[in-house]
């Protein structure tokens, strides 16, 4: 199976709820984002890490989203721990390992690849049997457009080598 080929499977496969309230003109990534409930965690990362301008520019970015769920899979504390201000530079490189410079959509990559993130680490995309994998994040929602890049939505936050 192909990088193209499960991405768009799990594209059709997951549940269109998770956008149905998103508006039918498209907004900023940071917009996006915060235009579902699903996101909440990630967007009061997004601003404790001062990256919302940073996100709401020009671009064009492709950001993997985890979820709240993917939030609260880390060790319980990790979340409120990251967003005290002492802490902005760690969650600055956890959040820009989840951004990849460009629009990145489903049908743009194929197999198995490292690709360079935003905050300098490489990060392995792949396709496998049971679907697409971004380091140990499984894609449950590809090629959410926005007017500045991409979002595809991921179940697990996923660390930078240095941050484990």
């Amino acid at each position: 199976m192909t990088f193209v080929t499960a991405l768009r499977a799990a594209a059709i496969a997951a549940p269109i709820a998770l956008f149905a309230a998103l508006p039918a003109k498209a907004a900023d990534i940071v917009d996006t984002a915060a235009g579902n409930e699903s996101f909440s965690t990630l967007v009061a990362a997004v601003k404790a890490a001062g990256l919302v301008e940073t996100l709401k520019g020009e671009g064009p970015f492709t950001v993997f989203a985890p979820t709240n769920e993917a939030f609260e899979k880390l060790p319980e504390g990790t979340v409120e721990t990251l967003l005290k201000p002492e802490n902005k530079q760690q969650l600055t490189d956890i959040l820009t390992y989840h951004v990849i410079p460009g629009k990145v959509m489903s049908g743009d990559i194929e197999g198995e690849m490292m690709v360079e993130t935003v905050n300098g680490a490489e990060l392995k995309v792949a396709a496998t049997d049971g679907g697409v994998m971004i380091g140990d994040a499984m894609v449950t929602q590809a090629d959410l457009e926005a007017d500045n890049g991409v979002i595809h939505v991921i179940d697990t936050v996923v660390m930078p080598p240095e941050s484990m």
